[in-house]
């Protein structure tokens, strides 16, 4: 891929995968700083990596190719949950984790709110036998 737009691009990954100089990059992405430098000497990156990335992170090739957001369904229900994901791209890879943690929390809780009301409605059974 060559876009004359690479810096963005690796800005883009970089924020994507919670990266803050070109070395931490080449670390996240399992590539040589050399070859990261041969990238923006060519102004080119391989597409199939972008599409590994974009798939590993569930983004749209379009917002880290080209910075173009994307294309929302008409369904008000989509919005949130595009919103959702845009902001949580742009945390770094430890406050998604936290993220996560606090969903899975929520959801146990959730759970187990649900165990308790099932044991509660049984409990007037229970005491009547």
């Amino acid at each position: 891929m060559s876009t004359n737009l690479l810096s963005p691009v690796l800005a883009r990954l970089k924020l994507l995968m919670g990266c803050k100089t070109d070395a931490e990059l080449s670390r996240a992405l399992a590539i040589s700083p050399q070859t990261l430098s041969s990238w923006k000497v060519r102004d080119s990156i391989p597409y199939s990596i972008c599409i590994e990335i974009a798939r590993q992170h569930a983004c749209s090739l379009d917002w880290l190719l080209l910075g173009e957001p994307v294309q929302h369904r008409n369904a008000e229900k989509d919005d949130w949950e595009w919103d959702m994901l845009e902001r949580l791209r742009t945390l770094s890879a430890d406050d998604r984790q936290a993220v996560l943690l606090l969903i899975q929390d929520k959801q146990r809780i959730q759970q187990l709110e649900q165990q308790l009301s099932a044991l509660a409605k049984h409990l007037p059974e229970t005491l009547s036998r």
